[in-house]
């Protein structure tokens, strides 16, 4: 085998983006292609689940979630396939791919839900800016823009469970108020 035969295909593309560059930012893509439909999936899992009084408009929250991350997954498959790149998108390749914690299968409260997307949500967010970051060291402007536009938008989706939390009286990570002076 030749080292070729190591690099996945590309398709022409017009970007003067470097093939060696594009490969790594579609692997890279690909990679937030794959935590981006999983954590679809464990929203549709906590919407499909939910009970309690705050059924309704966690129903419709976790909706608007799942809306939002079919977006952003359309985002990153565009750019792969702009870059020359195969979009890997599918159940399997998310499962197998996916960095994100694995959704807890026996939740049924409505707080449960809220800290459980929030806790994937930061870790999601996290992964976002370091994408940025990646994007930028090998200066692929186009990529870090995607990173960029989708970290936005998750921090505050990640800002409105976070709200939620509060809504509910108790704070969900006891860090948050380590930075209060109390004044």
């Amino acid at each position: 085998m030749n080292q070729k035969d190591h690099l996945p295909f590309l398709h022409h593309s017009r970007i003067d983006v470097p093939p060696e560059i594009r490969q790594y930012v579609i692997q890279l893509l690909n990679q937030t292609l794959a935590c981006t439909v999983d954590l679809r999936s464990q929203v549709k899992q906590a919407g499909w689940n939910v009970r309690g009084n705050d059924f309704a408009p966690l129903q419709a929250l976790f909706a608007a979630l799942a809306s939002q991350l079919d977006a952003y997954a359309d985002l990153v498959a565009e750019r792969i396939a702009a870059l020359g790149g195969m979009a890997m998108g599918t159940a399997r390749t998310a499962a197998a791919q996916s960095r994100l914690t694995e959704y807890p299968g026996t939740i049924v409260e409505g707080h449960t839900h809220v800290v459980a997307l929030a806790e994937r949500f930061a870790d999601y967010a996290r992964a976002m800016r370091e994408g940025i970051a990646l994007s930028t060291d090998v200066e692929d402007a186009g990529s870090a823009a995607v990173y960029t536009e989708i970290s936005r938008g998750v921090d505050k989706r990640l800002w409105s469970l976070d709200a939620h939390l509060y809504h509910g009286g108790a704070s969900a990570a006891p860090q948050d108020r380590a930075g209060s002076t109390g004044e």
